[in-house]
């Protein structure tokens, strides 16, 4: 499993999907789906869209990955968890075509998502990407738009070492004559796109030229919710919007999922202003997620986010300073294929750190961390396991200190057990 283990999980190429989905009967043709790719986002932009047709009164199938606590949280219809039974059925089904064209954890992840949702008769499916885009197994799809959020630097042993390279990777989603809107106009990447659009004839948007998002002031402590304001062309839009996914980073999404959203009105969809309210308020409860800005305690403030590379990390960081605190305690855990260095360099020196590492085998060595960590100036001690780290830092924690927990979506996953959200 690449989650588990790293590249050494990860198969490149569809052959192995496109078998396993001619054997059932080709279920990615049984459904009208919207394709999300991006470095940085794309759960997010999949669940706002998905919130949002739920609230238009669709029946909804959303697919994304990784899970946080329970394998069935990728796999859901109108929020609802595909349940363990059906899981379990499903797999004595076909475990004989399993044995026979021996595909990836992730190939029968997408084989089961996508049966399960042409079973359901969802109206519309959510699809995010695991990793990249062209050889991404969930590409077999032909949706209705794809979105692609942002390119940054991530998975570059498999994707590529500069952004037009890994920008090549997410606009391999993109099908003949489909709408594909793109979240940020980026000057580094955006010719990559517009070659790739003019090739398959398919209309392009970049969202960021059309929308623009910004919060009016910080979410509340106690509800979570952020005001946010969007125009459009300019001109007032969406005022006095609620947003429940508070990270500053949700504004550089927004713009990509109203386009989106667009998109689909073109096709027939029946989206009115009052259920993209409703959608982007309500999304974590019409959804299920969690781990984005979750604030998960108080006195002491505890916050937890699962932004893990440089782009996704500088942005939580920003709103984390911005926090009222005496002092801030940092529950740090990192994976080994990442930049752990670039990572480190951002955080904020007059901190306290708990580092730690999350029970999977690509988990960094919580030592290994700390000593990198120590040579760039940052204070702190290595912790035994996250509980162990989450516990320290909890009773150091003075009630008007502040708790951060991340660096990894598997520490923030470990942490959701011993917390309940607040």
């Amino acid at each position: 499993m690449f989650q588990r283990v790293g590249a050494a999980g990860f198969k490149k190429g569809l052959g192995n999907t496109l078998k396993l989905a001619e054997a059932m009967g080709h279920p990615e043709q049984k459904f009208r789906s919207v394709h999300v790719a991006g470095t940085n986002g794309k759960g997010s932009s999949s669940h706002l869209l998905a919130a949002v047709l739920q609230a238009a009164g669709y029946n909804v199938g959303l697919y994304t990955s990784p899970h946080l606590r329970e394998f069935t949280e990728r796999v859901r219809v109108n929020g609802q968890e595909l349940s363990a039974d059906y899981l379990v059925e499903w797999v004595a089904r076909w475990r004989p075509l399993f044995e026979e064209v021996e595909p990836s954890f992730f190939e029968m992840c997408v084989a089961l998502a996508f049966s399960y949702f042409a079973e359901q008769r969802v109206d519309v499916a959510i699809v995010e990407v695991g990793l990249g885009g062209r050889l991404d197994s969930t590409n077999i799809i032909t949706p209705l738009v794809s979105l692609i959020t942002n390119i940054s630097y991530d998975h570059q042993a498999l994707l590529g070492n500069t952004l037009p390279e890994i920008a090549g990777e997410k606009a391999g989603i993109i099908k003949p004559s489909v709408p594909v809107v793109v979240s940020q106009s980026q000057p580094e990447v955006a010719d990559v796109f517009k070659r790739e659009a003019a090739a398959k004839l398919a209309h392009l948007v970049f969202a960021d030229q059309v929308y623009h998002a910004e919060f009016t002031d910080e979410p509340s402590l106690q509800t979570g919710l952020r005001p946010v304001a969007v125009t459009q062309q300019g001109r007032p839009y969406l005022l006095n919007a609620e947003l429940g996914l508070p990270g500053d980073y949700q504004q550089l999404n927004l713009p990509g999922v109203l386009a989106t959203l667009d998109e689909l009105r073109a096709q027939g969809f029946r989206i009115t202003e009052a259920a993209i309210r409703t959608g982007l308020r309500q999304v974590t409860h019409l959804t299920g997620l969690r781990g984005r800005w979750s604030i998960i305690g108080h006195h002491p403030l505890v916050v937890a986010d699962t932004g893990h590379n440089a782009a996704g990390l500088r942005l939580v960081l920003a709103q984390l300073l911005r926090l009222p605190h005496r002092h801030l305690h940092l529950v740090i855990g990192a994976v080994n294929d990442k930049d752990v260095a670039g990572m480190l360099a951002l955080l904020p020196k007059e901190a306290t750190y708990y580092f730690c590492a999350a029970n999977i085998p690509r988990a960094l060595p919580a030592d290994d961390l700390a000593r990198q960590a120590a040579a760039l100036g940052l204070q702190g001690r290595a912790c035994a396991s996250v509980a162990l780290a989450v516990a320290a830092a909890h009773q150091a924690a003075a009630p008007d200190d502040v708790v951060f927990i991340g660096g990894s979506t598997f520490v923030v996953a470990e942490v959701e057990d011993l917390y309940r959200p607040a």
